[in-house]
């Protein structure tokens, strides 16, 4: 599946469950909350949670879950990017020019 139809998917399935309908500022603290679950995944993969109530799992497992978690911060950048009419290909290419305008020039003059 390519971003597009990824993004298309997203719009039609978080449409379907009526999630695309709350307030952009809703979809922000989803966002903050599913950041917050991403550091917990990438923490449990580096240095362990160390906590009696949660089982340590494998190292695959440890990194099957921080992919999950990715993917729950990518959807909510998606469902923000669609409430917006932003293309992820428009995302990337944006990105990929301003870190080529900020950091290229200073690597050509070094």
């Amino acid at each position: 599946m390519d971003v597009n139809e990824f993004q298309q998917w997203v719009k039609d399935y978080y449409e379907e469950r009526g999630w695309s309908k709350l307030d952009i500022f809703i979809r922000i603290g989803f966002l903050a909350e599913e950041t917050g679950e991403v550091a917990r995944a990438i923490r449990a993969l580096e240095i362990g949670r160390d906590r009696p109530d949660e089982s340590d799992g494998t190292y695959s497992e440890k990194k099957q879950e921080l992919v999950g978690e990715l993917g729950d911060v990518l959807g909510n950048i998606i469902v923000i990017a669609n409430k917006y009419d932003i293309k992820l290909e428009d995302i990337f290419k944006t990105h990929q020019e301003k870190l080529d305008d900020r950091y290229m020039e200073k690597m050509k003059n070094s």
